[in-house]
């Protein structure tokens, strides 16, 4: 867990914001896209992301994302898709957001391949459709609990959409070490707007 500290103060360092504001600056300078516009980014990283986990041959499906972190290829396509299912638990239910806490899946019986785990997608962009659609407020400005303290909607909403883009961007990553060209790359202007990290494995 990330945290910045002066003297006996400290802050969880998840909103950049919040951390710009704890050591006296007047913000970090990024304008986060409007709702109206992260939605469409969103839906498109994770259809994307959909379409590449098919992609993954069955037999590789639970080789490492990388050699240096504990996790699967498997793990990591599912993950993207509880990174969305977790906003909508907050943002609807009420619950706090810690998709990285709960909801692993299991290791053996069902997504275990990357057509489950696309299923599971399908069912999960279903609903981040509807939530989008029957919104009333797309301000998005309302609060809600999170691990690191009551965020605005609108920077859970970013928060979500950047952090699927990186995943989305390191199965590319994946799918080329195994020699598969990506059927549907994301482009630049997908993906512009969002404060991605420069490196692909930050």
């Amino acid at each position: 867990m990330p945290v910045v500290a002066r003297g006996e103060q400290f802050i969880f360092a998840q909103s950049l914001e919040d951390v710009a504001e704890f050591v006296g600056l007047q913000g970090t300078g990024h304008t986060p896209l409007p709702p109206e516009q992260l939605i469409g980014k969103w839906l498109t990283v994770l259809r994307a992301v959909r379409r590449h986990i098919r992609q993954v041959p069955a037999a590789r499906i639970d080789e490492l994302v990388i050699d240096n972190r504990d996790r699967s290829i498997r793990l990591m396509g599912h993950h993207v898709f509880r990174i969305a299912e977790a906003f909508l638990e907050t943002v609807i239910d009420g619950a706090e957001y810690a998709p990285l806490l709960a909801n692993a899946p299991p290791a053996s019986g069902t997504l275990t391949t990357g057509d489950e785990i696309a299923a599971y997608g399908d069912d999960v962009i279903l609903r981040l459709q509807r939530w989008w659609e029957g919104l009333a407020d797309r301000s998005c400005r309302k609060k809600v609990p999170t691990f690191f303290g009551m965020q605005a909607i609108h920077m859970l909403f970013e928060r979500s959409t950047w952090h699927s883009a990186q995943h989305a961007r390191q199965l590319v990553a994946v799918l080329e070490r195994f020699g598969i060209e990506p059927d549907g790359r994301l482009s630049a202007s997908d993906l512009a707007g969002l404060p991605l990290p420069e490196g692909l494995w930050e």
